[in-house]
């Protein structure tokens, strides 16, 4: 098959994964401030979508990880990556990510694609293709970090908002709305640092694929054509698709406070964004997930479902392993030359097919779809305050005996 037209579906398919990450990833940002009133559903996915396509201009950092990081690519100590195996890597990719969407598992984009091409470098160019190093320091690392730090931020804001805002004795409940107007202001920040982070991990696929063709040269950064297509492809991806999570955010899975979801998503932007600079390649769900876990323990009597968090746990954990088995057995067989090249698009574009199809059928409610995030809050068991004052009785009761 032609080199140039390998080139073209391998970019084809790198900015349809990105457009599925950005329907994909939508509610992280908006979920909490479309449940709190503070922002309307199409407003607040119409400034999700703007802000991603902008913050995918604010940096290349994390698409140099991905680009000359994780894959040894060219030069003397590299090794060469055909496109054809990029492309299989892609497909395990876009393939386990649609997967995980239509069964509402909890998962990372961004690790379905590491998976799906760490997988399909292995079959290609044998585990010495793989800079371990830069996988452990850029991506594991961050991905068990910066939820934990993240959490324990928004632990701790949401305990001062409370702490601040404390009805005194004698006198009425005081007023929190404010913080339902600074979720418009926290949410941007969230949309923004997604597409600083997520956006640019296309860019470095599809700047991998232009070193490994011979288009340009190792240890380059994107174009600047590179970097606007995947902006607008993540752009469009949050503004068309994000309306099938975005129904589900009023479904009382978690009961959001306004101080709570402005702890929460300030927290959350400020790891994505801090992490974009040092080229730390995260997971935007996990560290959304994190804050929103973190946020609910912050609030009076809250404790951790710990089933549900191992179920979440155990999602992620999969998602890499999954995405890279799916990507080496495509890479096996665009090994087979333009015969398997051939096997590889029509299976992933049946398998894509079949995934679309399930999806209409099934009617998109509150039981049956629930974003990334919400799955996170369903870890942290908030009573409410008739529950609290029941709990508060029972203690008082069972100390005086």
């Amino acid at each position: 098959m032609d080199l140039t037209l390998i080139v073209v579906l391998v970019i084809a398919l790198a900015l349809f994964f990105d457009f599925t990450n950005g329907f994909h990833d939508t509610a992280n940002a908006m979920a909490t401030p479309i449940a709190t009133g503070a922002i309307k559903p199409k407003a607040a996915v119409a400034l999700a979508a703007v802000l991603n396509l902008v913050g995918a201009f604010l940096s290349t950092e994390v698409a140099k990880t991905i680009s000359g990081g994780i894959i040894k690519e060219g030069g003397d100590t590299g090794v060469q990556i055909m496109p054809a195996m990029i492309f299989a890597g892609l497909m395990g990719a876009v393939v386990w990510n649609m997967l995980t969407w239509l069964l509402g598992l909890p998962s990372s984009s961004s690790h379905a694609l590491f998976g799906g091409l760490i997988g399909a470098a292995i079959v290609g160019a044998g585990f010495g293709a793989i800079d371990y190093s830069v996988l452990m320091s850029k991506v594991l690392l961050p991905a068990l970090v910066a939820p934990v730090i993240a959490g324990t931020s928004a632990y701790l804001c949401t305990k001062l908002a409370y702490s601040v805002t404390k009805r005194q004795s004698g006198l009425a409940s005081p007023k929190r709305g404010g913080f339902r107007y600074g979720q418009i202001f926290s949410s941007s920040l969230v949309a923004l640092a997604h597409g600083t982070n997520d956006a640019q991990k296309t860019m470095g696929v599809i700047t991998l694929t232009l070193v490994a063709s011979g288009l340009q040269d190792a240890g380059t950064g994107p174009h600047f054509w590179v970097i606007a297509s995947c902006a607008l492809a993540i752009a469009l991806g949050t503004y068309m698709g994000g309306w099938r999570i975005i129904r589900t955010m009023g479904s009382g899975l978690t009961d959001v406070k306004p101080a709570q979801g402005f702890a929460a998503e300030t927290s959350t932007a400020a790891a994505i964004l801090v992490s974009s600079h040092l080229g730390f390649a995260l997971s935007t769900t996990q560290v959304a997930s994190g804050s929103v876990i973190g946020s609910g323990l912050g609030r009076k009597g809250a404790e951790v479902r710990w089933g549900t968090a191992g179920r979440i746990a155990l999602g992620w954990l999969f998602t890499l392993p999954a995405a890279a088995i799916i990507g080496a057995a495509a890479a096996a067989l665009a090994h087979l030359g333009n015969g398997g090249l051939v096997i590889v698009s029509i299976l992933g574009l049946g398998a894509l097919l079949v995934i679309w199809i399930l999806s209409r059928r099934e009617i998109v409610g509150h039981n049956n779809a629930i974003s990334d995030v919400d799955v996170s809050g369903a870890a942290v068991n908030i009573p409410t305050k008739k529950q609290r004052r029941k709990m508060e009785r029972a203690k008082a009761k069972q100390e005086s005996k």
